[in-house]
């Protein structure tokens, strides 16, 4: 029974690194390359999300420095030591002691460092919400200051270890110990600087203001500031109107998860070896099952323009392939799919952050209405980026290379441009109802939040650029008076509502609305700043 065990568990163990070693060829094979700065992006955002990755480096550092320290001891002068008034000049047993003390007092700060991190972490996951955990975990001060720790810690045992009393050739390290001083010095800096950053760290603002740089940087990784005359050249294909017209092959998701990244330069390499257009209907961060159909591969016709290139080789063409093995294994590398939600460059993930502390700030345990107000004005920062930026296409198209001598035999001309991949891209308006819209669902009976949305409203009017965006604006402004309507304790507040979303909707409607100042006026406030008036005329 022993023996059979053990060969059971030698077959598992060896199947599993056979499934490993399949999966990494997969991975990283030819046809994958193409995506490679987005897969070592990946990677190494992943390293850098992971909070063991920079102390790790920092006692790898420690290790390496002190066998160099303690070589350049070996070569060098004592005397000139001596010459240094900060250099360490004792002997053996003080230097011993040195050694001792600051690897015991290094240990310990450490162990203190990880006590505070640990109840910061508990502390904000309790009030803003266990996804905002990772910017605390990858908050690079705090890892740097935790792995310098560590690191004089190590480095600290090691020129410990080399002190030896009774080696008259070498002597004691002077300069490896002098060195370990300063560090200790360091890390005495270190350790206040460190609880003056958790305590501005864990502050509502400072957690909203991570939150919103972190989206402003998905946002410039999407949306262009320009716009692309080319990619607005290729938009004229004809497969753009036709695509739907040829025979399809449903895409399944090659695992369960969430969506983390598309590999799109991957993906349009696939499409066109296999001459057709892939579609895809989720979108990054959607959660998908290994039976859900997610795309559709479109094989375009054998006439396509696209496929009449005859190669050197005569009556030779480029034919479409149906989806084969080798189809599914590189479809499956083009996308990262995780079984938990993690960051990535998804933009509504960022902006779900923000929104995530409004709500949470909102729930009867907390009741913070003004930390939900400034993530209101948080969102509506980005939001007025993203509609002043060029938005992201869903059409991303092949680009054939010029041969000059492929040129010359073509038996018809390539099109500049061959459609290759739909991806879904979500709208402004769906922004603004993921953000926006779940806060006003869950500030219905709040009439500062209420107002909040109103002047977000506003504020986003003056980077609207077409009539479209007025109508998703006058929308939600349409959707914040009805809360304020059927939820509101009382009739004044109520009337308050409504007489700042007519003020609104006005200004919105108004086309010089961009060159003029919003400032809503109650009417008791109108009423008495003209009291006012006649009084001090």
């Amino acid at each position: 029974m022993k023996d059979h065990s053990k060969d059971n568990l030698s077959a598992s163990v060896f199947a599993t690194l056979i499934a490993w070693l399949k999966d990494f060829r997969q991975r990283w094979s030819f046809e994958n390359l193409t995506n490679l700065p987005d897969r070592l992006k990946n990677i190494w955002q992943r390293l850098l999300g992971s909070y063991w990755f920079i102390p790790i480096a920092c006692i790898v550092l420690g290790i390496l420095l002190a066998p160099l320290l303690l070589s350049i001891d070996q070569h060098f002068d004592r005397e000139m030591v001596r010459d240094i008034s900060f250099a360490f000049t004792g002997d053996a047993d003080a230097a011993r002691a040195i050694m001792t003390a600051i690897a015991g007092a290094i240990l310990g700060v450490a162990g203190t460092t990880f006590s505070i991190t640990i109840a910061v972490l508990s502390m904000a996951s309790s009030q803003f919400g266990p996804r905002l955990l990772r910017n605390f975990l990858t908050d690079t001060p705090n890892q740097f200051v935790l792995g310098i720790f560590l690191g004089t810690f190590s480095y600290s045992l090691l020129v410990l270890k080399a002190i030896h009393k009774f080696d008259v050739g070498f002597g004691v390290p002077q300069l490896a110990v002098t060195f370990a001083i300063a560090l200790a010095v360091i890390c005495a800096l270190l350790l206040v600087y460190f609880v003056q950053h958790m305590v501005h760290a864990i502050q509502a603002s400072h957690v909203i203001q991570d939150a919103s740089n972190d989206a402003i940087n998905n946002i410039n990784y999407w949306y262009s500031a320009t716009c692309d005359l080319q990619h607005q050249q290729n938009m004229s294909a004809k497969d753009i109107d036709r695509y739907h017209q040829w025979p399809m092959t449903p895409l399944y998701a090659p695992a369960s998860g969430y969506l983390r990244q598309l590999y799109v330069e991957t993906l349009i390499a696939l499409a066109s070896d296999y001459g057709g257009v892939i579609q895809l209907h989720t979108n990054l961060g959607n959660f998908v099952t290994d039976a859900n159909v997610i795309g559709h591969f479109y094989q375009s016709p054998d006439d396509h323009a696209s496929l009449l290139q005859k190669t050197k080789t005569s009556n030779l063409a480029l034919l479409p392939r149906r989806p084969d093995g080798l189809f599914w294994q590189r479809f499956a590398a083009g996308l990262a799919i995780d079984a938990r939600l993690s960051h990535s460059n998804d933009i509504a993930y960022s902006l779900g952050q923000m929104t995530e502390i409004a709500l949470r700030a909102l729930s009867p345990g907390i009741n913070d209405p003004k930390t939900a107000v400034n993530c209101v004005q948080s969102l509506t920062t980005c939001l007025s980026i993203m509609l002043r930026r060029q938005p992201p296409s869903s059409y991303h198209f092949y680009i054939p290379s010029h041969d000059s001598n492929t040129d010359d035999i073509a038996v018809n001309q390539p099109v500049p441009a061959i459609l290759a991949l739909i991806t879904k891209t979500p709208k402004i308006s769906d922004f603004i109802d993921t953000s926006l819209g779940e806060i006003r669902r869950y500030a219905t009976a709040d009439l500062m939040v209420l107002k909040a949305l109103c002047q977000a409203i506003t504020d986003l009017n003056y980077a609207r650029v077409n009539s479209a965006q007025r109508q998703t604006l006058l929308h939600e402004l349409t959707l914040i008076e009805r809360a304020g309507q059927q939820n509101l304790a009382y009739s004044e507040l109520t009337a308050d509502l409504q007489a700042m979303c007519l003020q609104a909707r006005e200004f919105i409607h108004d086309d010089n609305a961009k060159h003029l100042h919003f400032e809503y006026v109650s009417e008791f406030n109108a009423h008495i700043r003209k009291a006012l008036e006649t009084q001090a005329s």
